[in-house]
């Protein structure tokens, strides 16, 4: 049977704030959903707490709204115990990378097959605009009015400290790329993090302006595609290649520049050097990156968990539980 999106809308009333980016990925997902062709009652999708939190009551598949922090430890714990199951995991800056921070980090390193949406709006919207982990130096907040005095974590940073084997980037207003990370996402095997950069019209609108508008993410922003040169730019003319150990943003046909010299992306190679690069790119010297930046193929935790358990299993000696009460010690009165 052919899905389409509105086969995975749910009966209840979506209720972001009007404008909210949230909308635009729900929309993209169940878009991407029915493109991907799982149908609804084999999808489990799990958050913890937040704004984006809310996105299982949305959707018409199986929800888990769980606690604050601990949607990656439920997530996981879902799809190894059903590995059948596509499993979702919605969440966002604070809840993924503060109080779910130690969860995330050891779901991406045990590298269980799931998908993870991660939204970054770079403020705690649910409990009224304190300023996040990703939240930049001098960011003025309701916890922070002279300025918060920390360092922004930054996601893909942490992703591939953790040894995660896949990372994608999309802008909530570029539906297009979204949905591409997204299907990529799901074809990965092992867990797929798509960091969405959305809006808070409430308490931090504006926060992705400087690169969100049509005009600004032609110039500003560069779409990866593993294999295809790195080429951005409204009229397609500038590109990114190798200054020593650093990456230079150029204009083809200006100092004997060819399009041949551009970098060409590979989202596949194990080293992550270049694609932590890649990520690290802020304006105005370089685009910043979209796309899927790595997919890398590594073993996912939950089949390595069932190929254990299966060689166990026909190793033992013991083949039912009548057997196994029959090993131990036993005491008749």
């Amino acid at each position: 049977m052919e899905l389409t999106n509105k086969d995975f809308k749910s009966s209840q009333s979506v209720r972001w704030c009007p404008g909210c980016g949230d909308h635009a990925v729900i929309n993209t997902l169940q878009k991407a959903m029915a493109e991907i062709g799982v149908a609804p009652h084999n999808i489990a999708v799990v958050s913890g707490i937040g704004c984006s939190s809310r996105l299982p009551y949305y959707l018409s598949a199986y929800g888990f709204h769980s606690i604050h922090g601990r949607g990656a430890a439920i997530a996981s714990g879902v799809k190894t115990a059903n590995p059948n199951l596509t499993v979702w995991q919605a969440t966002g800056d604070g809840d993924c990378l503060a109080i779910g921070g130690n969860h995330f980090i050891h779901s991406v390193r045990r590298n269980v097959n799931m998908n993870v949406l991660l939204f970054n709006n770079r403020i705690y919207g649910l409990t009224k605009g304190q300023y996040s982990p990703t939240s930049p130096r001098g960011f003025v907040s309701k916890t922070s009015p002279d300025g918060t005095v920390e360092k922004a974590f930054s996601p893909a940073e942490l992703l591939l400290g953790a040894g995660g084997t896949f990372y994608a980037r999309a802008l909530d207003v570029d539906t297009e790329t979204s949905k591409a990370a997204m299907i990529a996402g799901h074809n990965h095997v092992g867990t797929a993090v798509i960091e969405f950069l959305v809006n808070c019209v409430i308490f931090n609108h504006g926060t992705h302006a400087d690169i969100s508008s049509k005009e600004a993410r032609a110039e500003k922003t560069i779409v990866l595609e593993h294999g295809k040169p790195m080429i951005f730019g409204a009229n397609r003319d500038k590109g990114l290649v190798l200054d020593g150990w650093n990456l230079k943003a150029v204009t083809i046909g200006e100092n004997g520049v060819k399009e041949s010299d551009i970098l060409v992306h590979n989202a596949k190679t194990k080293d992550y050097t270049l694609h932590l690069k890649l990520a690290q790119m802020e304006q105005p010297e370089l685009p910043v990156a979209m796309g899927v930046i790595r997919a890398v193929e590594e073993e996912s935790y939950e089949i390595e968990v069932e190929k254990q358990i299966a060689e166990i299993q026909r190793k033992s000696k013991v083949k039912n539980f009548d057997e196994l009460i029959g090993t131990l010690e036993q005491w008749e009165i």
